[in-house]
């Protein structure tokens, strides 16, 4: 039925006499179309922005992910950050497999929900006590509704570039200045939700001043403090410093997004980086090592405002799963055990980086880098990247050709010009130099 089809589109992938063969791929995305909306449960797995048809995943071993097609991938999203061990480590598949053997949920307290968020309070001065829920959307949903709870506001601050979830009031587009009340950038937001939302720029603290200036009603200022949804484009130290300021000025409170950067830049994640100390973090991926997961927390003061001690309600069934918990927690004891990981995967990333950038010079290509820890991205861009702005000047279409090229190679990179890139500890220096070697190739290719 899709022969004529499949054949169309596998010419886009024989070069030099060779098919990369994605048969099945092709076949199971058009089934999957007829039942789930655009084929794929979360967009950007659509391959919109790169074109090509999505590869289905049959399964992943250490640095490598296979498709159902049987070809093989060097993978370095990483199921989009949590899996800084690979795929399948086997001390979390250990962990994961005893928890099953208890049961799989119980709605009900269990001691390895204390014993996580023990570890993670012991590593950050700011956290006294924290939540667990069930994805980072909720648990940046969770933080804000604390923080107007505690503060007795309503409007909150973001940054135009930073993806905190797809609740209501995050879903907001820039109007015509650089400053401006949130309008909903999808359908199904009312706009009485978004108004409450004021947009600044990041790296820009006028944009942010302006917002205190436009309300008396703040809540909180959200960022990331290492922004990894519009490529990896970290804050400038003194610019977080400048939000600690005006947060404790005004009566606001300071929320870091470490959904993505938490424990992938470092340790101590985005504040293993940078001395500015938040009010407020959330938390994800790395805390369930591939099980999905989210947490926010505080000092107690903030915390003890939560239900049941406090009148701020929060709640989920899942919330706290003991075999997320599980997988957290043996992901978490391995990393406090080697000091050395974060400076050997921040090695490799750099590796990776360099030779890219070196690579793509020598095809007269711009190309712009950057590492924290684990996280890596790059930007075909002539300038350095240091906001949105910045980033929509960079060359998509070059990034679409450059990434349908590497699959071909059976390198797997994040399907959108405006997502991060990770190292995993199943990597080594001649996985990477192979996979400059293939950029090499690629770069002279589309060029």
């Amino acid at each position: 039925m899709h022969s004529i089809f499949t054949c169309k589109v596998l010419k886009k992938f024989r070069k030099k006499g060779k098919t990369v063969e994605r048969r099945r791929s092709l076949e199971e995305f058009e089934k999957a179309k007829k039942v789930i909306p655009g084929g794929v449960d979360s967009p950007v797995r659509a391959f919109k922005s790169v074109g090509g048809t999505p590869l289905f995943i049959e399964r992943g071993e250490g640095a490598y992910i296979y498709d159902i097609d049987e070809n093989r991938y060097i993978d370095f999203v990483q199921s989009w950050g949590p899996l800084i061990f690979g795929h399948c480590d086997k001390d979390i598949e250990a962990s994961v497999i005893g928890a099953i053997k208890k049961g799989l949920s119980f709605g009900a307290p269990t001691t390895v929900e204390t014993e996580l968020a023990s570890e993670i309070v012991s590593l950050f001065d700011g956290i006294e006590k924290i939540r667990f829920v069930s994805s980072g959307t909720e648990a940046v949903m969770s933080a804000i509704r604390l923080a107007r709870g505690y503060t007795g506001r309503d409007d909150i601050v973001k940054f135009e570039g930073c993806y905190h979830g797809h609740s209501d009031s995050l879903l907001v587009q820039a109007g015509s200045g650089a400053v401006t009340f949130g309008s909903p950038s999808s359908p199904g937001v009312p706009a009485d939700f978004t108004k409450h939302t004021l947009l600044a720029r990041y790296n820009d603290t006028t944009s942010v001043e302006e917002c205190f200036n436009n309300s008396k009603d703040i809540a909180c200022v959200i960022i990331e403090p290492i922004a990894g949804n519009m490529g990896l484009v970290p804050a400038d130290e003194e610019f977080l410093n400048s939000l600690r300021e005006l947060c404790d000025k005004n009566g606001a409170l300071l929320i870091f997004d470490e959904v993505m950067s938490g424990f992938r830049a470092s340790l101590k994640g985005a504040q293993g980086k940078v001395k500015t100390k938040p009010d407020i973090v959330t938390f994800g991926k790395v805390i369930g090592g591939g099980m999905p997961v989210g947490a926010f927390g505080a000092k107690a003061s903030i915390m003890d405002r939560l239900s049941p001690d406090g009148p701020i309600y929060q709640a989920g069934t899942l919330s706290g799963n003991p075999v997320a918990m599980n997988a957290g927690l043996t992901a978490l004891k391995k990393l406090k055990t080697d000091p050395k990981l974060y400076e050997r995967l921040e090695t490799l990333a750099l590796r990776l980086t360099n030779g890219l950038k070196e690579a793509a010079s020598e095809c007269d290509i711009p190309l712009q880098t950057e590492v924290r820890g684990s996280m890596f991205g790059f930007f075909f861009n002539e300038k350095e990247v240091k906001n949105f702005d910045d980033a929509l000047k960079s060359d998509t279409k070059m990034f679409a050709r450059f990434h349908q090229s590497m699959l071909d190679e059976g390198v797997y990179l994040a399907c959108s010009q405006f997502e991060t890139g990770f190292i995993s500890t199943v990597m080594d220096e001649e996985m990477i130099d192979e996979v400059v070697k293939k950029a090499k190739k690629v770069f002279g290719s589309i060029k």
